[in-house]
């Protein structure tokens, strides 16, 4: 899961895919990290534990770290928050072979449409519950997927 600081999104996405994945006792590594170096080692954004919390998600233990090329050799797949972090991990891309493993996160749920989660950093509260209901859907059909 990658986003731009590692602090709202995708420790989100991460928090809820791990739950799951936990829940339904799959053998799978879940992991975030931020397309930037500007939050490296900081625990998840304040609003957004909390939004978590309250929807029985613990995320308090993550802390930022930056995506980095060797993530392509770790993972099978990688999922972007949106275009912008998609292309930034492009460029850390040594061949096709790692850009397939890149996927717009929206796209499980909206095919092709290429949604970017909205980074609810300068917003109000309502932008962190919102990115939870998005990404709890999606990671709800990655569980499916996976499961199938």
């Amino acid at each position: 899961m990658v986003c731009l600081g590692n602090i709202c999104r995708s420790p989100m996405a991460d928090g809820l895919l791990r739950a799951k994945v936990e829940r339904d006792g799959l053998d799978v590594e879940v992991d975030s990290a931020g397309t930037s170096g500007y939050h490296i080692g900081e625990a998840p954004d304040p609003r957004m534990r909390a939004t978590a919390k309250s929807m029985g998600i613990n995320i308090d233990s993550l802390s930022s770290r930056q995506f980095v090329q060797e993530d392509y050799d770790r993972f099978d797949v990688i999922y972007a928050m949106d275009e912008s972090n998609r292309d930034n991990m492009f460029r850390l891309a040594r061949n096709e072979e790692d850009k397939q493993k890149v996927k717009l996160i929206l796209n499980e749920i909206y095919p092709g449409e290429n949604m970017s989660v909205p980074d609810p950093y300068y917003g109000g509260d309502q932008g962190f519950v919102d990115v939870f209901n998005m990404l709890d859907e999606a990671t709800t059909k990655i569980i499916s997927d996976l499961k199938s």
